[in-house]
């Protein structure tokens, strides 16, 4: 299986073996490289770029040009694992916005795209999915949605939000999605959910009990120091390391010996 490229059929069927998933984040080809020299078996160009690369607050302000940039980056790595992209905000509002929007990333490189949301984009699933293109679900918190919603709230806290997941999960299953991302997700009706369908689900935020989990490559390895969540502690500290790392060189350079600033020759 070394050589053997990750297609979401392989995603898929790692569930049946109970073999966990790992996923990460990627914006640009070095990083893409590394990630899949380690052997992560799906990487995603997440719209979370927005706040790790591009300094924005939130989500919302990442435009379809954005991704295809990233996506087309992180693609010239040639992965073996599978490449999946985020639609954007409001690039997937109508079927055939969806559709479009969808092939546009693929054009650019990935080899499948993910959505926000459930039975509300039902219909742009099926557009996706009936055109050949595989489709990575999203449901519990939206980023996507942080100014409707007034910022981040865990989702599955009710009976009512529970029975909603439930039923979301399910009709992406059954529309045809090879996974599902479950983000902020009370652990037990993750874990709910997770038995209940029979795709996998990676989780953030969301407990030990999905098939797998995914996390902001950013966050794992510390790369973005003055930001820490709960959920993703960080098993390196490479934002203080690079920060020394070019301290230490400039202190190399200031105490080299002066060069001679007098023109002249022999």
């Amino acid at each position: 299986m070394a050589d053997t490229k990750i297609t979401p059929d392989h995603i898929r069927s790692m569930k049946q073996r109970g073999e966990p998933i790992a996923a990460l984040t990627t914006y640009d080809y070095p990083t893409t490289r590394l990630l899949d020299e380690a052997g992560i078996p799906l990487l995603l160009v997440g719209d979370s770029l927005g706040m790790v690369v591009l300094g924005l607050p939130d989500t919302t302000g990442v435009t379809l040009e954005d991704m295809e940039h990233h996506v087309r980056a992180a693609a010239r790595a040639r992965p073996r694992a599978l490449l999946v992209a985020d639609l954007p905000a409001h690039t997937y509002d109508t079927p055939e916005q969806a559709l479009a929007s969808a092939r546009r990333l693929l054009d650019a490189g990935a080899e499948a795209v993910k959505a926000e949301g459930g039975r509300d984009i039902l219909p742009q699933v099926r557009a996706i999915v009936q055109a050949g293109i595989p489709y990575l679900g999203h449901l519990g918190m939206l980023p996507q949605s942080v100014h409707i919603e007034g910022g981040y709230h865990i989702k599955g806290r009710t009976e009512s939000e529970r029975q909603r997941l439930l039923a979301d999960a399910e009709a992406l299953a059954g529309a045809g999605a090879f996974a599902i991302v479950l983000e902020l997700v009370t652990p037990a009706v993750a874990a709910e959910i997770t038995r209940h369908i029979p795709i996998p689900t990676i989780g953030i935020g969301s407990g030990p009990d999905c098939d797998g989990q995914i996390l902001v490559t950013h966050d794992l390895m510390g790369l973005l120091p003055w930001v820490r969540l709960r959920h993703a502690r960080p098993m390196a500290e490479l934002g203080r390391l690079m920060t020394e790392t070019a301290r230490q060189w400039q202190q190399q350079l200031q105490h080299r010996a002066p060069r001679s600033s007098t023109p002249g020759g022999s």
